[in-house]
């Protein structure tokens, strides 16, 4: 009866965390997405990035003058794919790849299904090496790809999110045609050893892909050095619009086609050329390569003057993922006691957007699946919060954000019934209720 009266309170707690929220604004619970404060401090680079004014500047004119289709044969048409192909000899530049091998795609979404599809197709094996901590946009085409047949190995990590390279070695079987893993994971940051994966691939004859949506402008990527196959972008992650993407392709790797239409893209995908995504992305990716130092010094300085704030000033909280090999912009903190939707909520108030890597599904929050294949309790995975730098963040924004995400945590905290701070956990056997409410969670993330 205590342990009932417990939860009951616990998620009272969250709605009166919510519905505090839309009172102090004024308005509905359905008026939540309606309302944007008038300054946007953003912390959520790695879900996208604001378009960069000369990537917007470059693409205009093929908006307005410069819209011929470039597979036509006359002047016109000509003179739009000079610009598209310039864009690809950029874009190569970025990773260091010949133009040849660069095919331009809408999304990373795209391009990873493209990469794992002509792996399969090409080679009659099926089966795929994975991890349990991809992208949404593996995890999914993973769980598509098994129920048709195929086989798919989603690889454990270590607490930091790292990667066992001796248990890849031994996933590796007779029918594996590709092995899979992101170079940066978009959660936690954690970097994987793309080139010493892509060494033993080789060594074992298997095709090598990668997703690499979260790392260029900020580190320096080599396909040569890396050695991969396959390697997946996109650009709304690098200051350029959404809708656009690319896929590496590795000279002589053979390729089947997932998109199937006309001649475009060396029959490599079909589709006309969105011509002024490709022209941004080519500039975006410019920017890209000239930023990469202030990403690794400025940024980087950034986020590690805030973690450490967060870290050594706000009781019971803890990095999630590796303090070193990770991106330079990236920090994911898990604040004990409380729930990341209710930090989210109400650094919103405050105009401030970070995010979870949970999915918030019909008022309820699912632990990530990246932190919660990391070892994590349920109840830290759901309090877990990131936040992801940028270029166009200043001094000035992380004062905003340091000033007012501390009282937010106390003030959750204090009406918790998970946290010591509650005033009411006299009358509790907390250890108990904790306990109870941890094995419920990982029920529900069962299920």
């Amino acid at each position: 009866m205590e342990s009932d009266d417990f939860c009951l309170k616990y998620h009272l707690a969250r709605e009166a965390v919510r519905f505090s929220f839309v009172f102090v604004q004024g308005g509905s619970a359905s008026d939540l997405s309606m309302m944007s404060p008038k300054k946007v401090f953003y912390f959520d680079n790695n879900a996208t990035t604001r378009v960069a004014p000369e990537v917007v500047t470059a693409m205009m004119p093929f908006l307005s003058e410069l819209w011929a289709n470039p597979s036509s044969a006359y002047s016109f048409g000509a003179q739009v794919h000079g610009h598209v192909e310039k864009a690809r000899e950029t874009v190569a530049a970025l990773i260091n790849a010949d133009p040849k091998e660069v095919t331009f795609t809408s999304c990373g979404t795209e391009s990873n299904n493209s990469a794992i599809h002509s792996a399969l197709v090409t080679s009659g094996k099926r089966h795929v090496v994975t991890t349990a901590v991809e992208h949404s946009a593996n995890m999914n085409f993973g769980a598509y790809l098994e129920k048709r047949g195929f086989e798919v190995t989603y690889l454990p990590v270590e607490s930091d999110g790292s990667l066992d390279l001796h248990l890849l070695e031994r996933s590796i079987r007779p029918d594996t045609a590709v092995v899979s893993v992101m170079m940066a994971n978009n959660e936690t940051g954690v970097l994987f050893p793309i080139e010493e994966i892509a060494a033993l691939c080789r060594s074992k004859g298997v095709l090598c892909h990668t997703d690499a949506v979260q790392v260029p402008g900020k580190l320096k990527m080599d396909v040569r050095q890396l050695g991969v196959d396959f390697l997946s972008l996109s650009a709304h992650k690098l200051h350029a619009p959404k809708g656009i993407g690319m896929l590496y392709v590795k000279r002589r790797t053979k390729f089947q086609p997932y998109v199937i239409g006309g001649h475009q893209e060396r029959g490599r995908r079909g589709g006309t050329e969105s011509v002024a995504n490709i022209v941004a992305f080519g500039r975006a990716a410019e920017l890209a390569m000239a930023s990469i130092d202030d990403e690794n010094t400025r940024i980087r300085g950034l986020r590690d003057r805030f973690e450490n704030h967060v870290l050594t000033r706000i009781p019971n909280t803890v990095r999630n993922g590796n303090r070193n090999l990770r991106l330079p912009n990236t920090s994911n903190i898990a604040f004990d006691f409380i729930e990341a939707e209710a930090v989210l909520l109400l650094l919103d108030q405050a105009g401030i957007c970070a995010s979870s890597g949970s999915a918030c599904t019909t008022g309820s929050l699912d632990p990530s699946h990246v932190l919660m294949a990391m070892g994590l309790p349920p109840m830290r995975a759901r309090g877990s919060v990131r936040f992801s730098f940028g270029i166009y963040n200043t001094e000035e924004d992380v004062d905003h954000l340091i000033e007012k995400l501390t009282p937010i945590v106390h003030r959750l905290r204090e009406i918790s019934p998970l946290s010591p701070e509650h005033p009411d956990n006299d009358t509790y056997d907390i250890e108990a209720a904790r306990r109870k409410h941890e094995v419920e969670m990982s029920v529900q993330g069962e299920g």
